[in-house]
């Protein structure tokens, strides 16, 4: 281990070791930190020579070990052409001895991951309810990346300081808790949860659970991640059976070989113009084809990070000699011997490539030598339109066309190819003497990246542009952007290679209509600072008054000279029985108090707090930005319940109808009103409610202020399973026209909850205020063991009566 001098000098960012010091245990360089030197080659010799900086390698070689048998045995037992995505989840359940051929979208089975992993603002929920356990360590290996509480304002440097003052609180909890319960601790500045885990953790064959949508960039290395809630998380870090439905499976087949400025990135924006947010629903999609085989490891990370903007419960890719360079490069050679030894099953069988239409639920072909550029928006990741389309669009659609930020990075193009890319277009802007018009700021993914960036000369390009580099943290991306630039009183655009473009999303104005595309278009659409330009079709004007068309971005797949090896940052627990101290007083961390228990009645009679009009994500349910700190308390955290919200009758965010003041408040005031009198109540949603990230909150928020039911069009397959773990009854309507029978000031009753059992329908029933009322049937997807979870109050509560 390198000596502490070098320590503090490596991590910039980070500052003084605090959180090491206060941790009392040793702060760790992880993979390829001290062994990818001088070339690929000089990595991948010195990375064999020990597996000492590999985290967790028993827990790997024994996976692998343990795999062909663990496969052979789902063979015999169902004897037929297994696709990857098969061979991952049948090898990975509960019990191996209950091998049996689940009905995909339909069937329950019960899983055993191999990792976990959470963060700042998804952790602390999850901690809190795992303590409620009487656990003493975690049953598995996982990791804590403190990425979402850095605010991106002032600078890398100058935002890690007050990061670390304005969160110590929960820094520190979470510090102490990873260290007493044995989870790897990153401190902030350390990098997005995403890039630490793909750099540091993923395997090929993998499974996965981290409480995040996008985990599913773990598909880089041929790993099948899945974001669940901090309740799912739980399951896992105590050991017992994680419980998923079958997913379905889209297959999408890959031909032909990117071409000039198509990027990894536009097959996913492409994609999800396929198949829409709620496309990808309970689906599994996987990548196969010769196509597949061209792409980077990281180009593969970014297809699989935007899967989740589908709807998609997880994607993966086949283990291929990309995936083996990265894991080289990265200081896990080791790891890839062993992923090379069962490399045949990390593909889908041989049969299944040959007629997929025959094993896959949805079969969706893109040749990536035809693919161009894409850039999807405002307001949806899967409002595409090729480039070539864009500028009618926007204009069509009279959206500003004035691009007033850009934004490159995250944890979605975060890779040192995404970087090289954009910045060969940088270079040709310098070179030319161009004045870009749109300020750019740059975000890198993870320390190791923006370290190596750094060594190479490409960030000190960017800067060479007026570049703001960000901390290497989500910022911008969650809404965690103090944004200096533009008026917020008026519609905007900005365009960023981010992951996720919902209405307040990224700055928290709703004004602001973002757009989505890969950091090399992001970089060339602000040369010009118009929606309306082709950087394809039109050209620049230099210094000189010379007009030139921009040459397609040219990129390296990984760093010649290695990855940067001055950096550590992974401190590693000791699980020392250390007390966890949570004041009564404090802001950001309060201890739990378990749900109450259904009481065997029929809901009767209860208000409507909100039916939601359109699309309503967990952003619009549970907002970001201001609120993220306070994701450890749910009391404080719960103001902001609905506050995105759009109220189908008067078309308005903040405004419901208290039944109790006959005014319009709040739905958070509203429902805190009716938890202090002891009134329970009713969301109604739209289509795909609870779409988006993976946050539990806006399950927890409205069971904690007496919400008892959600009843939707159709539910989002994360919020579904939260809402669920937390005790809210989650229905959908048999018939979705009955939606529009719903009215402001009805009193809804579900009837029939006494004989409620899987595949039965339950009776709602609507009085409206002028005597008269509507039936409908309502539907769920609860198992008998869900069920007990709604009996109990929660999955936390049954599991502990169970015990």
């Amino acid at each position: 281990m390198e000596g502490k001098k070098n320590f503090q000098l490596s991590r910039r960012t980070l500052l003084k070791d605090t959180a090491i010091g206060a941790a009392g245990v040793s702060a760790m360089s992880l993979p390829g930190l001290a062994s990818a030197k001088a070339s690929s080659a000089a990595g991948k010799k010195a990375a064999q020579a020990s597996t000492a900086n590999i985290r967790d390698f028993a827990m790997i070689k024994a996976f692998y070990r343990n795999y062909p048998s663990s496969l052979a045995a789902v063979r015999a037992k169902l004897n037929r052409p297994l696709t990857l995505s098969e061979k991952i989840l049948y090898t990975h359940l509960y019990d191996p001895k209950n091998i049996q051929e689940y009905k995909r979208g339909a069937s329950y089975a019960e899983f055993r991951p191999d990792r976990a992993g959470t963060h700042d603002i998804g952790g602390p929920m999850a901690i809190l309810q795992f303590m409620t356990s009487g656990r003493d360590r975690i049953a598995l290996p996982a990791a804590m990346v403190c990425d979402h509480l850095v605010t991106a304002n002032a600078g890398a440097r100058k935002d890690i300081l007050f990061a670390d003052q304005f969160n110590k609180e929960t820094y520190d909890f979470l510090r102490d808790v990873s260290r007493r319960y044995g989870f790897d601790f990153w401190p902030a500045g350390s990098g997005i949860c995403h890039q630490v885990f793909l750099e540091n953790y993923d395997f090929p064959g993998g499974m996965m659970l981290v409480t995040d949508s996008h985990t599913p960039t773990a598909c880089g290395l041929g790993m099948l991640a899945i974001g669940v809630g901090g309740a799912d998380l739980v399951d896992a870090l105590m050991g017992t059976e994680w419980e998923l439905k079958m997913p379905k499976l889209i297959g999408v087949k890959l031909t032909g070989h990117l071409q000039g400025w198509a990027s990894p990135k536009d097959v996913i924006l492409k994609l999800a113009g396929i198949l829409s947010t709620k496309g990808g629903t309970n689906c599994v999609i996987e990548y196969f084809g010769d196509g597949a085989d061209t792409l980077s490891a990281t180009g593969k990370a970014t297809i699989g990070n935007m899967g989740a903007e589908v709807g998609s419960t997880s994607s993966v890719f086949p283990y291929d000699s990309h995936m083996k360079s990265y894991l080289q490069a990265t200081g896990r050679a080791a790891v890839a011997s062993l992923a090379d030894g069962v490399a045949k099953d990390l593909h889908a069988d041989p049969e299944v490539l040959a007629h997929p239409e025959k094993f896959f639920d949805r079969v969706v072909e893109i040749n990536l030598s035809e693919l161009t550029p894409y850039i999807n928006g405002p307001l949806s990741p899967d409002a595409a339109m090729p480039i070539d389309k864009v500028g009618e669009t926007v204009k069509s659609k009279g959206l500003p066309q004035n691009i007033e930020v850009a934004l490159v990075g995250s944890c979605t193009n975060s890779s040192y190819e995404d970087f090289t890319r954009a910045a060969s277009i940088a270079r040709q802007c310098l070179d030319k003497g161009v004045k870009i018009k749109t300020p750019l700021i740059v975000v890198p993914g993870s320390v190791r990246i923006r370290e190596t960036l750094k060594r190479d000369g490409i960030l000190q390009t960017f800067e060479k542009l007026n570049a703001t580099v960000m901390t290497t943290a989500c910022g911008p991306c969650i809404g965690q952007w103090k944004r200096h630039i533009g008026d917020p009183s008026q519609k905007n655009t900005i365009i960023e290679s981010f992951n996720r473009n919902f209405a307040g999303r990224n700055d928290g104005n709703k004004k602001t209509q973002a757009f989505l595309a890969s950091p090399e278009m992001v970089v060339a659409m602000a040369i010009e600072g118009d929606m309306g330009f082709n950087p394809l079709k039109n050209t620049v004007t230099g210094a000189n008054g010379a007009s030139f068309k921009l040459a397609a971005p040219t990129g390296e797949e990984l760093p010649k000279k290695g990855f940067a090896t001055n950096v550590k940052g992974c401190v590693i627990p000791d699980f020392k029985k250390i007390e966890i101290k949570v004041s009564p007083n404090a802001e950001r961390i309060r201890l739990l108090t378990p749900f109450a228990a259904w009481d065997g009645k029929d809901f009767v009679d209860l208000p409507l707090l909100i039916k939601a009009k359109g699309k309503c994500t967990t952003d619009h349910i549970s907002p970001g930005g201001k609120w993220l700190p306070y994701r450890g308390n749910i009391d404080r955290i719960s103001d902001n319940l609905l506050e995105r919200a759009v109220n189908a009758f008067n078309g308005r965010s903040q405004s419901v109808w208290n039944v109790v003041n006959k005014d319009y408040e709040t739905p958070a005031k509203t429902a805190r009103l009716y938890k202090n009198k002891g009134i329970h109540s009713v969301i109604v949603g739209d289509d795909n409610y609870g779409e988006g990230s993976s946050r539990e909150h806006a399950a927890m928020e409205p069971r904690y202020l007496n919400v008892s039911v959600v009843l939707a069009k159709s539910l989002a397959r994360i919020h579904e399973s939260n809402l669920k773990k937390q005790g809210i009854l989650a229905l959908t309507f048999v018939n979705p026209k009955d939606y529009d029978k719903i009215r402001e000031k009805d009193r809804i009753s579900v009837l029939g909850l006494k004989e409620l059992a899987p595949g039965k329908t339950v009776t709602v029933v609507c009085k409206h205020e002028d005597g008269t009322e509507d039936r409908f049937q309502a539907a769920h997807s609860y198992n008998e063991k869900q069920l007990s979870w709604f009996r109990a109050g929660s999955a936390l509560n049954a599991m502990k009566k169970a015990a």
